[in-house]
């Protein structure tokens, strides 16, 4: 008499015993997360991984795309952090735009998803034009944003004037003020992004909370501070975390609005790895940069997550 599994086989059905690794994977949340996250995973294996590592091995050697490589070891990395009075002004000018720019955006994006949290008829258009200039390119924005920082016709200058400012800044060349101009763009342009992210926190946090904390009888400030606050604290973790990753790689703003300039006042840490490698085709050196500017983001994201406990709250 033929079992159970003989009489699977006959019929061409797979059996328990048969189910392959591939048929668990697929049956499993993991799995099926898996799948989706595999073409990405195999660009990033191919177009990323390889390049990441072969700028690794360039790091420690002397390279300029025209002579032969030569091994100098760690002197790239040595005359990056004791010798380079330019790499020191870059990354003191990106900790600068660091810390201008990202606790703004998150204030203001923060400030614009409360306002938008309604179900007003035509919230929706205010909450897409808050978010244009996210989608809108860079280059048109920095563009636009020149021509506002005129100092002779730029509207912004012209609105100070109508104020009562007789001597406005020049924006784009005196040094004092090109970092906060970039800032005000970035900002301008990074709100609406951080806007999404926490208008969706918002939508998730439960309307009970509320209505208890009014029976009790908390003011609609209490309440933000109370309730709002720790229930975003997730959310803000992540803004926080992604927007001190994309400060420290600033670069097409800077590139366009003043080109590092006036008096490098504006000079990045990502302008300087373009400028080493492909303006001065130090190749090896500008690798160094890049994986030092790699380790700083890693320990700077490395600090968040360790001490996301203290304020973080999860349900």
């Amino acid at each position: 008499m033929a079992t159970v599994g003989e009489r699977a086989l006959a019929e061409g059905r797979p059996t328990a015993r048969r189910r392959t690794w591939w048929q668990q994977l697929r049956r499993s949340d993991a799995g099926v997360a898996l799948l989706f996250l595999l073409p990405n995973l195999l660009g990033f294996l191919v177009f990323t991984a390889r390049a990441v590592i072969e700028a690794f091995r360039l790091s420690f050697y002397r390279a300029d795309l025209l002579t032969p490589e030569v091994w100098v070891g760690l002197s790239n990395y040595q005359r990056l952090l004791f010798n380079d009075e330019l790499f020191r002004k870059v990354l003191v000018n990106t900790a600068y735009y660091t810390f201008g720019s990202v606790p703004l955006a998150i204030i203001v994006g923060l400030l614009l998803a409360v306002l938008v949290n309604t179900q007003l008829r035509g919230i929706t258009v205010f909450r897409t034009a808050f978010f244009m200039p996210v989608v809108s390119s860079v280059v048109a924005v920095s563009l636009l944003w020149q021509w506002l920082y005129n100092s002779d016709f730029g509207l912004i200058n012209e609105a100070l004037r109508a104020i009562g400012l007789r001597n406005p800044p020049i924006w784009l060349s005196d040094p004092r003020w090109a970092m906060p101009a970039l800032i005000i763009m970035s900002v301008w342009r990074q709100a609406g992004y951080n806007m999404v992210l926490f208008l969706a926190g918002l939508q998730g946090v439960p309307v009970h909370l509320y209505e208890a904390a009014e029976i009790d009888g908390a003011n609609r400030w209490q309440r933000f501070w109370s309730i709002t606050l720790p229930m975003l604290s997730p959310t803000t973790f992540f803004v926080l975390v992604i927007s001190i990753i994309g400060s420290f790689q600033v670069f097409d703003q800077a590139l366009i609005l003043t080109n590092g300039g006036p008096a490098d006042a504006t000079h990045t840490v990502v302008m300087f790895i373009y400028n080493q490698g492909f303006q001065y085709f130090k190749m090896g050196y500008a690798a160094a940069v890049a994986w030092i500017l790699f380790a700083l983001i890693f320990l700077l994201t490395l600090f968040q997550w360790r001490y996301q406990r203290q304020w973080v709250h999860y349900e």
